[in-house]
This record gives structure tokens, sequence and C-alpha cells, in this order.
């Protein structure tokens, strides 16, 4: 019988978080406003990222925390693992695996020490932590002119990327919407 260990707990450690985890744990949220098109990739994907509706809208990780960006979960050293809880199902899952991993691989490649404490409580509420960009152009703004970005996935793949995502933007700002229609018809 083959047996499995897991290089993301340790005994010795605070909630069995291994030096290894929080390393890879220091590179995603390092590398997560520079590459949050990869996770976030549509005009709908910044609604669903709003305060409340169990989605993250912060650069934070907590311990079984769904307000988080990072959740770990620690209930036994079977099940120790990490939720990258930022893409949703509008997201391509090979450019989400690649970004979670590039970026946490980042931060073990470079021993990012992880200096945050895990959120307790609402995300949401917490005032001392940095907000995720709330819009497509202005997430796409940031990794295009991001150094990160570029050193994780090369200066041709960001700058095609970040190219596809701006014309996303653009043939958005062409369209008249349901919510405009019904909102300014009458009105205007």
């Amino acid at each position: 019988m083959i047996s499995l260990k897991t290089f993301f707990y340790s005994s010795a450690n605070t909630n069995g978080i291994s030096n290894l985890l929080k390393q890879y744990i220091a590179g995603q949220l390092f590398c997560l406003p520079y590459i949050l098109p990869m996770y976030a990739p549509t005009i709908n994907s910044y609604k669903r990222l709003v305060d409340g509706a169990w989605a993250p809208t912060t650069v934070t990780w907590g311990i079984e925390n769904r307000t988080t960006a990072l959740r770990v979960i620690n209930s036994s050293v079977k099940n120790m693992r990490l939720e990258t809880r930022v893409p949703g199902a509008d997201s391509n899952p090979y450019l989400a695996m690649s970004a979670a991993l590039a970026s946490g691989l980042y931060g073990i490649k470079n021993k990012l020490s992880l200096e945050m404490l895990p959120v307790k409580g609402n995300a949401y509420t917490q005032q001392s932590v940095s907000k995720l960009p709330s819009n497509l152009m202005d997430a796409t703004e940031k990794m295009k002119n991001s150094d990160i970005s570029k050193t994780l996935f090369g200066e041709k793949f960001v700058e095609h990327f970040t190219q596809t995502r701006f014309w996303e933007c653009a043939e958005f700002s062409k369209s008249v919407t349901d919510w405009e229609l019904k909102r300014y018809f009458e009105i205007i």
C-alpha cells in the first residue's frame, strides 16, 4: 500500500501549517492582484467578486474561512490542503491552475515569508487588508503593467492575454444591458 505524505502539514507549527505551505500561501497572496484576470477573465467574473457573495474581494487567507481568497483546510493531516477561492466557473481551468501553481511556487522559490495573520471572522469587513481590483479593466491594467506577471508567464503571454481582456472590455462598452434599458428608457 502506498502512503502519501503531505508537505503542507507540520505538527510543529501553528494550525499544522508547514513552512512550505506558508511560502506557497505567501506567493499566492503576493502575486494575486497581478494575475487576477487569469482567475476572473470576464466582465461577469466581477459580478461575483463582491462583498457578501461568498467570493473573495480581498488579498487574504484564513483557516476554514470562506470569505478569504485562500482557505486552509486543516481538519486532519490527511485532509490538509489549500483552496484558492478566487476562480469562478467562467475561468479557464488550465489558466487558473497555472496561476495558482506559478504564484505558489514563486513563494517557495523566493522563500517568501507569510507575514499576514490568518483572517478570523468576516474578511469583507477587515479594514487593514488589500482589496482586489473590482472590474476587468482595472485588473487587466494591473496585470499588463506588472513585472510579477511577466516573471511568472513571460512578456509575450502577458501582452497577448491582456490584449484579449482589453478587447473584452471594449466589446462590453459597446453594448446596452437590460438593466440600463429598464432603468433609463422611460426616464430619459
